[in-house]
């Protein structure tokens, strides 16, 4: 397992300033939750550490190699994403979406043996093995979230990155989805969340990184970046953490100011 790093990252959209000197250093066998209000960057910092797009300053690193420097497939067989915005273009049975996250393995004959056990694996992680014969396109968004869970388990990732995955979710699945994020990276396994829940930022990250208009507003355990001075800077509310038996709490008592 290799360490995941930004270092200086610089991106524009357009003349919009949207990542400015962030730097950050993620450990496998962590869970990270990346926070910060509505355009603060988090999808495009997920993004840019995905290798899907290219800083105009700084880089990506994967171990001891820029990340954009490996080829496309070897980026894919030891990064999974998961898309905040799905696009499903096609028809096709939940087992056959799954099977996709193995292509960055397969030879020329298609699925062997050992992807098919993958896919099984994954089905039953994500909790999706009673839809593998459904259409994708007929699935609710909460079900349809667990498939492309799914999906990037199969790939058996080093990293796995999710935008807003608990989007769409009931409670239940969500549960089910953060015991998973858990347990892989008890595995080994480098998790990074896109978060807006802070309650359940506090409960399921080992580490927060906060970001605020591009920049990196606090980096550190639950109760080091989740402090009421940084809430307040990063989402304008007066906010505080606290302990319950159940685990962290976020309390959201008003408007900062």
């Amino acid at each position: 397992m290799s360490l995941l790093e930004a270092r200086d990252l610089h991106l524009q959209a357009g003349r919009r300033t949207v990542l400015s000197g962030v730097r950050a250093q993620f450990v496998p066998g962590q869970v990270t939750a990346i926070l910060g209000a509505n355009g603060a960057g988090k999808s495009t910092l997920l993004a840019a550490l995905a290798g899907l797009s290219r800083p105009q300053g700084g880089a990506v690193r994967l171990g001891d190699q820029a990340l954009l420097d490996l080829a496309p497939r070897r980026r894919a067989q030891r990064l999974g994403f998961i898309p905040q915005i799905p696009e499903i273009a096609w028809g096709l049975e939940v087992r056959a979406v799954v099977g996709l996250g193995r292509l960055p393995w397969l030879g020329a004959r298609g699925l062997s043996a050992p992807d098919e056990a993958a896919v099984d694996r994954a089905l039953a992680a994500a909790r999706v093995e009673d839809l593998a014969h459904r259409d994708i396109t007929t699935l609710s968004g909460g079900e349809r979230a667990r498939a492309l869970i799914a999906r990037a388990l199969a790939g058996e990732p080093e990293w796995l990155l999710a935008d807003e995955p608990f989007a769409g979710l009931d409670p239940r699945h969500a549960l089910e989805a953060g015991e998973l994020f858990r347990r892989l990276a008890g595995e080994g396994c480098g998790v990074l969340l896109t978060l807006h829940d802070l309650t359940l930022a506090a409960r399921l990250a080992d580490r927060v990184l906060v970001l605020g208009h591009g920049r990196v507003l606090a980096d550190g355990s639950p109760v080091e970046a989740m402090t009421s001075e940084i809430l307040a800077a990063a989402y304008g509310i007066d906010a505080r953490l606290r302990q319950t038996d159940q685990g962290l709490a976020v309390d959201i008592l008003g408007r900062w100011g």
